[in-house]
Parts: C-alpha cells; structure tokens; sequence
C-alpha cells in the first residue's frame, strides 16, 4: 500500500468529456480519478472499468463524467487512521484505492496498491497465412510486416512488456522459421518462447501447446492488430467484474449504400433513411481467460475462438466484454496496412 499526496493530478470535474476521462486514465499509472466539485469536494469516482461499462450501457465519449461515476464511493476519514485501514483491506480490487477526505469532503490523499499484471502470461497468434494481404505475405509471415520501422509483431510484444507481462508465447506455422529468427534476435525483455504449430491450429487452439505451468490466466492477442489498449486495465477490469473471460471489441462503423425503408409490420412506408450508419461492437483480437477456459482447448484438434467462448458459457462461465476507446486496427487487407502506417507516422510527429 502506498499513499498518495499528490490529488491534483488524479482528480476531474463532473462536466469533464468522458474522452478526456479515458486520455487520462490511459496515460496514468493509475486506473481511476477522483470527482470534484468546483470547492474541491468529492462527489465521486470513476474507473477506468466504469467508464468502459458506461459505453456498453449507450454512453457516448462527448458526456461529461458525471455519466459513468460511483456517486456514492467508499471513503475514510482523517484521524480515523485504524479505521482507514480496514476499511482499505475489504476493497476486494486488483486496482484498490480510497479517498481520504476531511471533515467537509475535501481529499486529504488516497490509499492506493496495485497486484502485479506480470502473473498473466500472453499467447500471440502468428501462425496464420495472410492470405488476403496477397503478394505482401507471399515470401514474409504478416506479423513480420513492417509498421514504421518495426514489425507489427514487435509493436505488440513491446505493448506487452511494457504491461508487465514477461512470459509471452508466439504460436507459429506459416512461414515460422522466419517468426524464430526474428524473436531470437530481438532484444526481449522477458521470455519469449516459440509454440509450432505442425497443422493449423485454429484461433484458440495453440492454448493447449502451452506448458501446464503456464496455462493460468492468458491473454491472448492476435499477431495482425496494431493498437495502444491498455492490456493492464483489460485485466483489473476482468478482475473487478469477476469474468472467467474477457473479449476486447472495438467499435466498427458500416455504410450501407442505399436507402433504408422503415415500414409497419403490414407494410405500409414510415420513411427512408438515405445511406445510414450503423455502429457494432467487434470482436478485437484479445482476449483475457481464466484456467477454466483454457481448460476446455482440446490437445488433439483445432478450435477457433468463438467455439471457445460459445463452449464455455454454454456450462455457465461468465464472459464479459470491454469496449476499446483507444487507437485499434485489424491489418486484414493491403489498405488496413496503408492506414497503420498512415497513423504510425503521424502519431510519431504528434
């Protein structure tokens, strides 16, 4: 436990724009800010889980706080140091933190700890062809494409490292000799090892060439995403909504080209609507498991991610989702790459 003195930087205003709320919390060392009124006065709380369970529920980036905030948080008392402490060690929260505040609700310091992400091991998935990136991945594996002057596949074990995570698996199969060198030439900051994949294994299926000793809590990543997702706040989320599996979508807007009619259900015309847009949530390559779902991957056959996460909800498993708001893009396709690259370079003179 640490206790933290400095309150400024991790307090906003009600009327501060939810975007402004997830800038912060992503680029702090903490996963949540505490709510003020214009005296200074705790009104409440926000996570960076509850800001993410507010766009599931329909609200929108330029809402102001005050939508997503705890209203009535849990909080300790100056002088009641005894008192503080306990009520601190209930907080059952990877992320735990409590407001100290005075007599008239204003913050005093914050009690804060932390669990190491690093128990999490990562799998990355590699072993796919790329086909539809065509003659780009003809005689070079997609996660080896480059994005700036890096592979797409160093961008994520970077991402992954710099979480705390050092045991990272890459599962291989295309082209996988490549895969090998690259890793074993890169300056690694933990233990990076190699999974092969003597047949296609599917999306989840190289879960089961995993060591035993590894296959505790996995996040699993594909090897064609560029993204800045916080894989720390992925995992206090999974935690804090006691999930047995987490799937990280992204907002992914569809044009449709015509007029849409809207009619009563005996056909008579209520209007058109002229090329609208419509937003889903997609499924965004990463995915947090428990050792009950990497449990279920059979060791002798293929299985795709979605089997994966139908089979265990189908005997009761509790799989959650978590909206991504920051930077994410699937490199499926040549001009998928064009734009990462685009982005890549205009975030470096940014």
């Amino acid at each position: 436990m640490i206790r933290l003195s400095e309150i400024a930087p991790l307090t906003c205003r009600q009327d501060t724009k939810i975007a402004d709320v997830l800038r912060r919390l992503s680029e702090s060392s903490y996963l949540f800010l505490l709510v003020t009124d214009e005296t200074g006065r705790l009104v409440g709380t926000i996570t960076d889980g509850d800001a993410r369970r507010a766009f599931l529920r329909g609200v929108r980036l330029d809402d102001s706080a005050a939508a997503c905030m705890q209203r009535e948080p849990i909080v300790g008392r100056v002088d009641e140091e005894d008192e503080n402490l306990r009520r601190f060690g209930q907080i059952r929260a990877r992320n735990a933190f409590l407001p100290i505040v005075d007599a008239d609700g204003v913050i005093s310091e914050v009690l804060y700890s932390s669990a190491d992400v690093g128990q999490l091991s990562a799998l990355v998935m590699a072993g796919g062809p790329g086909t539809r990136l065509g003659e780009l991945t003809r005689s070079k594996p997609k996660p080896l494409l480059s994005v700036g002057d890096r592979p797409i596949l160093d961008h994520i074990l970077e991402r992954l490292e710099q979480a705390g995570i050092h045991t990272i698996y890459v599962s291989v199969h295309y082209l996988a000799e490549q895969i090998e060198a690259f890793i074993a030439a890169r300056d690694n900051a933990g233990t990076v090892q190699v999974l092969h994949e003597t047949e296609r294994m599917g999306t989840a299926g190289a879960l089961s060439q995993m060591p035993e000793a590894a296959r505790g809590e996995v996040l699993v990543v594909n090897a064609d995403i560029m993204t800045k997702a916080n894989f720390s706040a992925i995992e206090s989320f999974h935690h804090r909504q006691g999930h047995d599996a987490t799937i990280a979508v992204a907002n992914y807007e569809v044009q449709v080209p015509y007029g849409v009619v809207r009619h009563t259900e005996d056909g008579i015309f209520q209007g058109i609507d002229e090329k609208p847009r419509q937003m889903f949530l997609a499924a965004a390559g990463i995915y947090l498991l428990s050792p009950q779902f990497t449990a279920l991957v059979p060791p002798d056959r293929a299985m795709d991610m979605p089997e994966l996460l139908n089979l265990g909800r189908s005997i009761g498993l509790r799989v959650g989702v978590f909206p991504i708001h920051e930077y994410w893009v699937d490199i499926g396709r040549p001009h998928d790459l064009e734009n990462a690259m685009r982005d890549h370079i205009e975030s470096e003179r940014t």
